[in-house]
């Protein structure tokens, strides 16, 4: 029989997993098998400068966790070695994972949960090719200066062939 310490042990790290879950805007599971230790610290390294944790976990306490947390579409993707990335940011753990995974064919992102819902590997990819938080916040800018700037550019040309023509 199990020992009463073990379960309760086990059953604490089920109750962690699923708050991380909760908590986290991003979740993305990644295959990480066919990577040396070097690979892995860079990989490990990268997510924890954008402060993202990233760890290797097993899949019955993920799927535990998962369907405590109310997320039970994630054992679609729980099988094999799997390595978990929770962020707090919606992008950055998807392209992070997606940038590593272009160069280093070993690591295969499964998919994850965003805000909540499911997405699959491909849903993660389109993710990943969003411009950041600045790029949008610069294009939204330049798309709210343009009609300021016609504008101006308009008065002024109408100045300037009003002077001319005075």
């Amino acid at each position: 029989m199990a020992n009463a310490k073990i379960i309760e042990a086990k059953q604490q790290e089920v109750n962690a997993i699923a708050t991380k879950l909760r908590e986290s805007s991003s979740t993305i599971v990644a295959d990480y098998r066919g990577l040396n230790v070097a690979q892995v610290t860079l990989l490990r390294k990268q997510l924890r400068e954008a402060g993202i944790e990233f760890q290797v976990l097993k899949n019955s306490l993920v799927s535990r966790a998962a369907a405590s947390a109310e997320l039970s579409d994630l054992d679609a993707v729980l099988t094999g070695p799997t390595a978990i990335a929770f962020g707090k940011d919606i992008v950055a753990p998807a392209k992070i994972l997606s940038d590593f995974a272009k160069k280093n064919d070993a690591l295969q992102v499964k998919g994850g949960i965003v805000e909540g819902r499911f997405v699959d590997a491909a849903q993660v990819k389109a993710l990943a090719d969003l411009p950041s938080r600045e790029g949008l916040l610069s294009m939204l800018l330049s798309v709210l200066q343009a009609p300021v700037r016609n504008f101006a550019l308009a008065v002024k040309a109408v100045s300037e062939k009003n002077e001319a023509s005075a």
